[in-house]
């Protein structure tokens, strides 16, 4: 009995405590369920022809890809500009990789993008709006919790692992998917920071790392993640034509680009403008490679991210905008779930501007509305289900800033009123 017990998956080491069936073969070797079903998809998709199903005619054009990020992006229009002409031209690229092999044809270069701005501006969800209009696999990845190969965290490799389970472990579609790497920033060494004499885990060590697979490497990926053991079933990935997309809020970066900047403006090739009266989204979208590099990131992989995207501080229009308007809106989703109880709700200008004001104060950008409008909505929430006959709910602005309770209406009252 106690045989049995010691059995282990021969390719992930699980044992018979942690799966629900292994599987024997010759030679005393086991294969449990989940590696099994890996390895039928490894091989159904080596089979499987890499290719893409767009062509010329229906791919989306640059204007057709941003009319698609305006549906859940509010403002931000000259980045979601630039990222529209950057995607279209990367998938052409893919679109037209047979003819790059022609030796007379010119070599078009990878194009990964590096989004630059506030908390809470959107960078996130234009990665992923991207990824949903264009029908790819999409990946997040947070630069912080990554290590080179050989310590304790996350493998950067693990990026694709993640990519390749988006996508249901169909390699072809892997292999023109979306990743989108969050927290950059953090992994720089600070300009005028002291360089630590112990060996940089999670700084230098990972940007090195990430350069392979942004420039495009095969990449050998183990299916269920973790790390690599050597009797695990590794996947090859070839990066080549995934595109990488990364953010961060680089705080700071602003003053060293203002510096130099400011520097411009002594001498007969003086220029006139003054950093000082730039916004933070201006001076970000004058970043140069030196900027970066001063920053704290080496120039290697500020090489292989060459579009350079600034997104600018969200305005109080604009927060009450994406309160209302995208496809997506907080508002629109709290209506649809108590229209599904039965429940109109109705929420006055006043509460809206209540919101965002408060929003505006904490200067964390959009990530703020959610917190604010769920925090004031969870009791009414709670209570709405219990409350046979209700067919109303008014949230004013004094229910927001939690002096007042929501007005309701129930259906006794709805009908007075119309008799």
């Amino acid at each position: 009995m106690s045989k049995i017990k010691d059995r282990r998956c021969s390719f992930c080491g699980r044992g018979t405590d942690e799966i629900e069936h292994l599987v024997a073969g010759p030679g005393g070797v086991f294969i449990c369920e989940q590696c099994l079903e890996t390895g039928l998809m490894i091989v159904r998709n080596s089979e499987a022809p890499k290719t893409i199903s767009w062509t010329d005619e229906t791919f989306p054009i640059p204007s057709e890809i941003k009319a698609g990020l305006d549906r859940y992006v509010i403002g931000q229009e000259r980045a979601k500009k630039a990222i529209s002409v950057a995607v279209y031209n990367h998938y052409k690229r893919i679109l037209h990789s047979a003819e790059a092999n022609k030796p007379d044809d010119i070599e078009l270069e990878k194009s990964n993008i590096l989004l630059l701005g506030p908390t809470g501006t959107g960078k996130t969800l234009l990665a992923q709006t991207l990824a949903k209009i264009l029908d790819v696999p999409f990946a997040i990845a947070d630069a912080t919790v990554l290590t080179e190969a050989g310590y304790v965290g996350e493998d950067v490799e693990n990026i694709i692992v993640r990519l390749l389970q988006a996508a249901d472990y169909d390699i072809s579609r892997t292999q023109i998917g979306i990743v989108y790497i969050d927290e950059l920033d953090k992994i720089g060494k600070k300009a005028g920071g002291n360089p630590s004499i112990t060996r940089d885990v999670s700084g230098e060590g990972v940007q090195q790392a990430l350069l392979k697979i942004l420039e495009g490497t095969i990449a050998h990926v183990p299916p269920q993640g973790g790390r690599k053991h050597p009797e695990q079933q590794l996947v090859r990935v070839d990066t080549s034509n995934i595109l990488f997309i990364c953010g961060g809020a680089f705080h700071g970066l602003e003053e060293i680009i203002a510096r130099r900047i400011d520097k411009k403006t002594i001498g007969f090739d003086a220029d006139i403008t003054d950093a000082s009266k730039l916004s933070i989204g201006e001076l970000l979208s004058r970043v140069s490679p030196k900027d970066l590099v001063e920053y704290g990131l080496i120039p290697e992989l500020v090489g292989r991210l060459p579009i350079d995207v600034s997104l600018d501080n969200l305005e109080k229009d604009e927060m009450r905008s994406i309160l209302t308007e995208p496809k997506n809106a907080l508002i629109k989703q709290y209506k649809r779930l108590f229209e599904i109880d039965g429940v109109e709700l109705v929420i006055t200008d006043e509460a809206l501007d209540s919101v965002v004001e408060e929003a505006m104060t904490r200067e964390t950008g959009a990530r703020a509305l959610r917190s604010i409008f769920e925090s004031a909505m969870t009791d009414i929430m709670f209570d709405i289900p219990s409350r046979p006959g209700l067919v109303k709910c008014i949230i004013t602005a004094k229910v927001i800033e939690g002096k007042g309770e929501p007005e309701l209406i129930f259906e006794e009252q709805e009908g007075a009123k119309s008799a």
